[in-house]
């Protein structure tokens, strides 16, 4: 045992505090595994703990990543937690279950020993105490083993597993570009902050692939965490979706809100600067509102957009809700393609709309958005009528965090005049899809 004999820790079976506290407690933000064995047979209890971490360090030792052992228990439940040594840079983590699964076949073709176990795994958040995140694993792990289970295979793990064994590189941001009016140049003002987008598009598909019995709100925060953590010391408004429910659930005291700032403090995340996204999901409000809870966040400066944003669906309600604490609406302006002479009365509506929205702005001092605008005309268009935040493909596409705080101060003050030479130029126009970011292509055309 080369590599770990420093760092495996067996605690006698009546200290299961200590043993909580050093597994969860000292690894905050780590990706956690936790191991549960049952009716050990033929072998002793010493020497079966010995066969599983050479099984499991001739793993590590191939793959050159130092990992943190911690056994308690007996032949009838033995708990073996397994979490990276370092905090940072968690590279490939390895298969537990696959590690397990060939060790439980080994010895059961051999005949010289006998083991049940299951495995469970949750990223060590950091706002959940110690015994609701030793619960979820030992459930999880409990579960497995009564299903006889080696791998998890639902779509949304795997899909995802990546994201939180790696630091930074599957965390992506889709940029804001504000347009200055009065300087007449397009600048970028922060973005909306997504898991790569090579696995979700979108995080209402993200939400949409996680399967009912799991649990979504427990999800959500674990993501939102590791999203907060890869945007240390990122600069301008960072937004980060939610679902509403999962707002009310998690974050119904106090306690759990101190905790969450707290966590945007040690990653030198201002509050100001921080902005959670309500995405349209249906919610029930039992014993606590979304407006109490979003209260809770507004008294440390915490502010809140309203996704897809119209007047029919449930965004509009909830801003009407929560005043001024909303201080963004996001618009879909597709429909805003509508010409006068092609369809008046929807030309008519959406400029009705568009004042409407402007209002409730001004009303709260927030800001309107627009999304996913394809074409020059839509977004002269938008200018006209003083939208002046986009987030949009023909400006930027979404590119990784570290890109983006690499680039923040290079992606000012683009002209006006160099956005509509590019836009409006057929074979420029082509070469900034594929280069996806206006900035880049306006510096090496030496429009700016």
């Amino acid at each position: 045992m080369n590599i770990l004999s420093s760092d495996i820790i067996q605690y006698k079976i009546n200290a299961k505090v200590k043993f909580a506290s050093d597994f969860i407690d000292d690894n905050r933000g780590k990706p956690l595994f936790l191991i549960c064995f049952n009716s050990i047979e033929n072998i002793s209890l010493s020497d079966f703990i010995d066969l599983v971490v050479k099984t499991i360090e001739k793993e590590i030792y191939q793959n050159s990543f130092p990992y943190k052992l911690y056994i308690i228990g007996d032949e009838h439940n033995l708990l073996m937690g397994i979490c990276p040594k370092n905090n940072s840079e968690f590279g490939v983590l390895p298969n537990i279950d696959n590690i397990m699964g060939n060790l439980f076949h080994h010895v059961n073709k051999q005949k010289f020993c006998r083991f049940d176990f299951g495995i469970g795994r949750t990223q060590c958040n950091f706002v959940s105490d110690t015994e609701e995140i030793l619960n979820e694993l030992t459930h999880t792990a409990n579960q497995n083993l009564k299903d006889n289970v080696t791998r998890w295979n639902w779509t949304f793990f795997n899909k995802t597993h990546d994201f939180f064994a790696d630091e930074a590189s599957n965390t992506v941001i889709q940029p804001i570009i504000f347009y200055d009016y009065k300087s007449e140049t397009f600048n970028i003002k922060g973005g909306e902050v997504f898991i790569g987008s090579s696995y979700y598009p979108t995080y209402a598909e993200l939400i949409a692939h996680i399967p009912e019995d799991k649990d979504i709100n427990r999800v959500e925060l674990l993501i939102l965490e590791k999203l907060i953590s890869s945007c240390q010391n990122a600069a301008g408004l960072l937004k980060f979706n939610i679902s509403p429910q999962t707002l009310i659930d998690t974050f119904s005291s106090w306690e759990k809100v101190r905790k969450f700032i707290d966590l945007l403090e040690k990653e030198k995340i201002s509050t100001k600067s921080f902005r959670f996204e309500l995405i349209e999901k249906p919610y029930e409000e039992k014993g606590i509102t979304l407006k109490e809870v979003c209260e809770k966040f507004y008294k440390f400066d915490v502010t809140f957009a309203a996704d897809d944003f119209g007047v029919k669906n449930q965004s509009h309600q909830i801003v009407l809700e929560l005043g001024k604490m909303i201080r963004e609406f996001k618009l879909d302006p597709i429909s805003f393609k509508f010409k006068a002479e092609e369809d008046h009365t929807k030309f008519l509506d959406n400029l009705a709309f568009i004042e409407y929205c402007k209002r409730l702005a001004d009303n709260r001092e927030a800001i309107i958005t627009a999304e996913a605008v394809e074409d020059y005309d839509t977004l002269t268009f938008l200018i006209t009528h003083h939208i002046h935040y986009f987030q949009t493909n023909i400006l930027c596409n979404k590119i990784t965090i570290d890109e983006y705080k690499k680039l923040f101060n290079k992606m000012q003050e683009l002209p006006e005049s160099a956005v509509r030479h590019i836009l409006t130029d057929d074979n420029l126009f082509e070469e900034l899809q594929k280069k996806g970011n206006i900035f880049k292509l306006a510096k090496e055309l030496q429009l700016y």
